[in-house]
Parts: structure tokens; C-alpha cells; sequence
């Protein structure tokens, strides 16, 4: 019988993922393909231990770090936007986020390496501050979970989790860096990253440590309807890394690290007043992680105990005499441990506690400009296989926040076996969105919409909430497989404003967070992967999406209801790879006031070529966006910018 393969321990699996010298060269990259196309990448996220993807309790993609560095990736929204099921949609200020299934980019958890990260847009609006934190050149592969997962990571995982994991050089000393150029068609926009890692093991099979640093830029892009306004804004990011790792014994592994990065960003802007100012509005931000892990393997199972603290500064600031928002600063520290149990042949046990102090300092949150929350939880988790036919995930976390007391989130996942390359999968789950420390704050009031209304908290608000359901069917055969699932997201108590006092007169109308919004987002996932040959893959996904408000009777607005994916890599020379990718985003619907708006659908293309020069240097070179599409041409209405038809150049190097 085929055992369980689970380890609980996220950084020895994050190092055994990494293990190998990672080389961007065709047998790499053949490789990983054939693991794809097999369903036998190995990943943790699902259940924070290692199994092959077609084993996954969950429905999950993978992105690897050698494909990232193909082409220009700025951020995690540009890294993930030809997976299944994922659309980038406009969160204001010309910057995007994250949708998995049509849910909302704030119902998405990002993780670094299984750490949280701070979670910008909980208490500051149109951000995607959490989207910048790990470059291209440290990532090992990012691991994306299609579906609710707050049984095993708490709050904001109602429509699935990202985790991001580094790479770990244990065999050897390693050195690599890249560099790559962007230049836009058009006026602004050109892009820049220069990026460099460095490490190994210091003591074999004792002491390592690995370093990493990135400087990345992006010009700002006018907008051709106002030359005065940009429509997209301009970044600077200095970003670094430093982990090292001690194995004090077989089996033992100790590990600490300090991650940072600053990020500047600017744009040109108008007020909307009757008479209107153009000024320039700048971002200045600053994140941060100190980590700390132990993780132990013994004959009876594993034990880890983990410790962190994330930092998240954002000041900004604007001329023309136009008032700043005040500056924010939020800290996250989370102490975590958890115990992995073999109770017998097929079965392991995990338990778990996760103790996090939530602060932030904003003189909008009340009188004292400051304030703090500790959220606790235990989680269990109990894995069950029925010889090579069935594994059982069963599980829930119980969560307690001081303003509404414990929430709940239990789940149950099935994956069947019945015949050689056939995968049957199901399961049901819950999942919550804690309020943040702004919408849960007597004191908390701001100005929004140009001086229209004012915005109060609440502290009566619940949490939102999420049941999903979801089925689904996979085959794989010889260099091919066929995949399809459907789900359902039942979502209720979503947090909206809503009017209380002196409604509809300008100036004088306050709006308070609300319990209010229902909603059900269903819908069917098509994915497919093909190598008809050694040299040549294909794959392509859709995604069809039925997205309804429930409370209003109406559609969701800015969820596209289909979209398509392709990608072909051909490796037409030794050393030599030629991708062609392409997306559709289907109509979608907005509000002008309260009339709906279809907006039409797009595609875009993008090529790529890598050629090894020799066995430590290889060039890059391609086109994103090839035809040129802008948005702005087919509507005015859209919330985000494509940025346009952009070339580039780069070079790797591999020591």
C-alpha cells in the first residue's frame, strides 16, 4: 500500500523542493514539464506537507521560478495571470489584484514561504502592496490553491491561497543573476530588473545560507485621452534577503532570515472638484519580515514551532497644496507551532496553534491614532489513505478574535483513485474574512469620494463568511491530461458601506461597514496539458464564471465570465526555447451609478525565446502584449490599464 507522504515541516520541504542546483536550461525545464503533465509536481500548500499535485486535496497550479525568468514579471499579478481561474482586475489608482474564481482580490491569503505577510489592503484602500515581496530570481515556484482554505490558514483564504516559495542551494555554492530590459512602444512605461542570488552550504550538511537582492523599475505611462494624467504609475523597488540555516542533527533544522524592500511609486493625477488641480500623488513604502523556524522529524512523526514579525509602512505624498493621506504603519507578529502524529500505517495527525498580534498605527482609527488585536487558533487535521484507491483530508480550525468571539472553519476532501490515470476529487469546506482594526473602530472616520460622505466603523461587524463546494474529474495518460471541476462559492455577511445618516446630501452624509451583501459565485474549470513530443508542450485552461449578488439580484460587477489561457513551448534547438501565450477575458459587468454596463471582451499575446549561449549564460528576448492592445480604446470605462505593447532583452547568468 502506498504510504502517505506528508511532511508538516514547511522549510524542510521548501529545501527539498529547492535541492537541486537550479538551472534555467532544456532539461530543467523538460522536466518540469513532464511533471505537470503527469500530475507529479510535489506540493505543500494543500495540507503543509509534501504529495504529488494529482494527489492535492484541493484544486492547485504551479508556476515555476526558470519560466518566470523567461519574461518581464513586476509583481505576483503579472507572474500568476495565465493561470486557471485567475483574472487581474483594477483595485484604483491605476494598480491590480489578484481574482481567483470571481472572488475579490481581498479574499485571497498570500504566503511567503508559508508565512503571512501583512495584509495592506485590509486597512488602506487601492493597494496592492502585497503583490511585490519575493523577485523573480529567489522564487523556486509559487504554488496557487483554487478554493477556501481558512481550515488551515485562518483569515482571508475565502477563495484560496498563494504561497510563494524561495529557493534553497543545499548541494552547492550557487550564483546567478539577471538582468532584463523593457522598452514600451510608446511614450513611458519602459521597465528595468537587475537582480543577483548567492548561496550554498557554509558546513556541509550543517550550516547554509543564501542572499538575494533586486532592484526593479517601471516608468510611468501617460494616458493618451490627458496627457497631464498617467495611466499607469510609475515604480522604483530595492528589495533584499538574507536566510540561513543550521542542522544541528539528522533530522533537525534550524533556520532564520530578514527580508526587506522599499517601493516607490508616482503618478500624475486630477482632483475632482469643479475646478480641477493635476498634481502629483507618490507611495513610499516599506516591508519587512523577521523570520525564525524549528522543524525536527522523529520516528513518531514531526514537530515545527515558527515565529515572525511583518512590517508594512506606506507615506504618501502630493504638491500642488493637496492634502496627503497620513501616514500608516502595520505589524504583524505571529508564533505558530504544530505537531504531525504517524498513528499508524496510512494515517498522520497534525495539530496545531497559532498565536497573532494585529497592530496599526493611523491617526484616522480613533482619538489615539493606534490600536491592536490578538487573533488565536487551534487547527486539526487528520489525513487518512485507503491503500492506492482514496485519501480522506478532514479538518477545521477554530479561530478567536476579541469583537465577535470564535469562528469555525471546517473541511472535508476526497480524492478517488478508481482506475490507473483516473482522479475523482470533491469536497466542502468553510472559510472567514476577519473585519479589519479601521472597519471595526468606534473611532474611525475618514472622507471618501472628494468630500461626498464620510466613512465610520463598526464595531458590531461579523465576519464574512464562505461555504464552497467543489467536484471534480482528472485523466492522465501518456504526455497528455484532461481536467474539469466544478464549484460554488456560497458567500454572506460581506462588509459594504451603507448609508446611516443624512443620505444623499453632499457633504453631510455618513456611511458605516455593514453586514449586508450575499452573494453566489459558481462555475466550471476546463484545463488540459499535451507534449506530443520531447521538444513541444501545449496546454490551455477556461474558466467559465457565474457571478451573482444575491442581496441586489444582480451581477457581480468586474467579473469577466469567461476567460481562456494557452501556452506552447517549443524547444526547437538544444538550449533553445520558444514559448507563445495568450489569454481571454471575457464581458464583464460595471455600474455607472446603478446601470449595468457590459464591457466587451479582450485577448492578449505574448512570445518569449531563450537561448543558452553556454552551460552558465543564457539570453532572453520577446514581446509582451503584441498586438498593442489598450483597453482604454474599446471603453473608458475599465478600472485598469494594460500597459501596452512592450519588448524585451535579457541575459541569466549560472554559477
Amino acid at each position: 500500500m502506498k504510504k502517505l507522504v506528508i511532511a508538516a515541516a514547511l522549510p524542510l520541504a521548501v529545501a527539498q523542493g529547492a535541492q537541486a542546483a537550479e538551472q534555467d536550461d532544456s532539461g530543467t525545464v523538460r522536466s518540469e514539464r513532464r511533471a505537470a503533465v503527469s500530475g507529479q509536481e510535489i506540493v505543500i500548500t494543500a495540507t503543509r506537507g509534501e504529495q504529488e499535485i494529482a494527489q492535492a486535496p484541493a484544486s492547485m497550479s504551479v508556476v515555476t521560478g526558470p519560466e518566470l525568468r523567461r519574461r518581464p514579471v513586476q509583481d505576483l499579478a503579472e507572474a500568476l495571470e495565465n493561470e486557471p481561474g485567475v483574472t487581474i482586475n483594477g483595485v484604483g489608482m491605476t494598480r491590480r489584484g489578484i481574482s481567483i474564481r470571481g472572488m475579490s482580490n481581498e479574499h485571497l491569503l498570500t504566503l511567503v514561504d508559508g508565512r503571512r505577510i501583512t495584509d495592506s489592503a485590509a486597512n488602506m484602500a487601492h493597494v496592492d502592496f502585497d503583490l511585490g515581496w519575493v523577485p523573480t530570481i529567489a522564487i523556486d515556484r509559487i504554488e496557487v490553491v483554487r478554493g477556501p482554505l481558512s481550515a488551515l490558514y485562518g483569515s482571508e483564504a475565502l477563495a484560496g491561497v498563494v504561497n510563494v516559495i524561495t529557493r534553497r542551494p543545499e548541494q552547492r555554492l550557487e550564483a546567478s543573476a539577471f538582468a532584463l530590459q523593457g522598452f514600451r512602444d510608446g511614450f513611458g512605461g519602459d521597465t528595468s530588473q537587475l537582480s543577483a542570488l548567492v548561496g550554498g552550504p557554509i558546513v556541509e550538511d550543517k550550516l547554509g545560507i543564501v542572499a538575494w537582492g533586486e532592484y526593479r523599475r517601471r516608468g510611468r505611462t501617460t494616458s493618451e485621452a490627458d496627457a497631464l494624467q498617467s495611466e499607469l504609475e510609475a515604480r522604483v523597488a530595492l528589495s533584499g534577503s538574507v536566510i540561513a540555516w543550521w542542522k544541528p542533527a539528522p533530522g533537525h533544522r534550524i533556520e532564520i532570515g530578514q527580508a526587506f524592500s522599499d517601493d516607490d511609486r508616482a503618478r500624475d493625477t486630477v482632483t475632482t472638484g469643479t475646478v480641477p488641480v493635476y498634481y502629483e500623488y507618490q507611495d513610499h513604502i516599506t516591508r519587512a519580515q523577521t523570520h525564525g523556524s524549528y522543524t525536527g522529524r522523529f520516528g513518531w512523526g514531526e514537530v515545527q514551532a515558527r515565529a515572525y514579525r511583518s512590517l508594512l509602512e506606506r507615506r504618501n505624498e502630493r504638491d500642488q497644496d493637496q492634502a496627503p493621506t497620513q501616514p500608516t504603519r502595520g505589524v504583524d507578529f505571529v508564533a505558530d507551532a504544530r505537531v504531525t502524529l504517524n498513528a499508524f500505517t496510512g494515517n498522520r495527525l497534525t495539530l496545531g496553534a497559532e498565536h497573532r498580534n494585529e497592530y496599526l498605527r493611523d491617526s484616522t482609527i480613533n482619538t489615539a491614532g493606534a490600536d491592536s488585536v490578538n487573533h488565536d487558533a487551534l487547527f486539526v487535521q487528520d489525513e487518512w489513505a485507503f491503500g492506492d484507491i482514496a485519501t480522506l483530508t478532514i479538518g477545521s480550525r477554530f479561530d478567536h478574535h476579541p469583537a465577535y468571539g470564535w469562528q469555525t472553519s471546517p473541511r472535508a476532501y476526497l480524492v478517488l483513485k478508481p482506475l490507473e490515470g483516473l482522479v475523482l476529487r470533491g469536497g466542502v469546506g468553510k472559510a472567514f474574512k476577519a473585519p479589519s482594526l479601521k472597519q471595526l473602530s468606534l473611532g474611525y472616520i475618514t472622507v471618501a469620494a472628494g468630500g461626498r460622505f464620510i466613512i465610520t466603523g463598526n464595531p458590531d461587524l461579523k465576519p464574512e463568511a464562505n461555504t464552497a463546494y467543489e467536484l471534480g474529474a482528472a485523466y492522465y495518460g501518456r504526455g497528455w491530461h484532461l481536467g474539469a471541476t466544478l464549484f460554488q462559492n456560497d458567500l454572506h455577511g460581506l462588509v459594504q458601506t451603507g448609508c446611516v445618516e443624512s443620505c444623499g446630501i453632499r457633504g453631510r452624509e455618513r456611511r458605516a461597514y455593514v453586514n449586508v451583501d450575499k452573494a453566489r459565485i459558481r462555475g466550471v474549470e476546463l484545463n488540459g496539458a499535451w507534449t506530443p513530443v520531447e521538444s513541444l508542450s501545449l496546454s490551455a485552461s477556461y474558466t467559465y464564471v457565474d457571478p451573482q449578488d444575491l442581496s441586489n439580484d444582480q451581477e457581480l460587477a468586474e467579473r469577466p465570465s469567461h476567460s481562456a489561457k494557452w501556452q506552447v513551448a517549443w524547444d526547437f534547438l538544444s538550449g533553445s526555447t520558444a514559448s507563445l501565450r495568450g489569454r481571454y477575458i471575457g464581458k464583464q459587468t460595471i455600474y455607472q451609478s446603478t446601470v449595468p454596463v457590459r464591457l466587451p471582451g479582450y485577448d492578449l499575446w505574448s512570445m518569449d525565446v531563450s537561448h543558452a549561449l553556454n552551460e552558465r549564460l543564457t539570453v532572453k528576448a520577446g514581446v509582451d502584449n503584441m498586438f498593442k492592445k489598450r483597453l482604454a480604446e474599446t471603453s473608458a470605462l475599465y478600472t485598469y490599464a494594460e500597459p501596452g505593447r512592450v519588448f524585451f532583452v535579457g541575459l541569466g547568468a549560472q554559477f
